[in-house]
């Protein structure tokens, strides 16, 4: 019985401090700017989404951001395979950068 009331105390001090570490983050705005993100709107958009499908060649816009961190415009393309390809362009719709994000099935199947 001693051992559960350690574990129990143990996960309860965890669980606080994740809980303090959270309220941290929402003070300080350090987080994932999902919340902050913009998206591309209009004539821009349909440039952004053309530069980032010329540039990746097939898939499926699913995601954009203006002012993304990295560059003006940020499109993320799921290529037909799940896998997903964020697209940097700048503020004249020249691709910057790309970065493979994978597929959502990276773990695979063994068997």
């Amino acid at each position: 019985m001693k051992r559960r009331t350690q574990v129990a105390v143990t996960a309860a001090g965890v669980l606080a401090l994740g809980g303090i570490g959270t309220g941290v983050v929402s003070a300080t705005g350090v987080a994932d700017d999902d919340a902050s993100e913009q998206p591309i709107t209009g004539a821009a958009r349909d440039q952004a989404e053309q530069a980032a499908l010329a540039e990746v060649g097939e898939g499926e816009v699913t995601g954009t951001e203006v002012d993304d961190e990295e560059s003006k415009y940020e499109v993320e393309v799921t290529r037909d395979d799940g896998s997903e390809v964020d697209v940097q362009l700048d503020e004249n719709f020249e691709v910057v950068s790309t970065e493979d994000e994978g597929s959502d099935d990276e773990a695979g199947d063994d068997g």
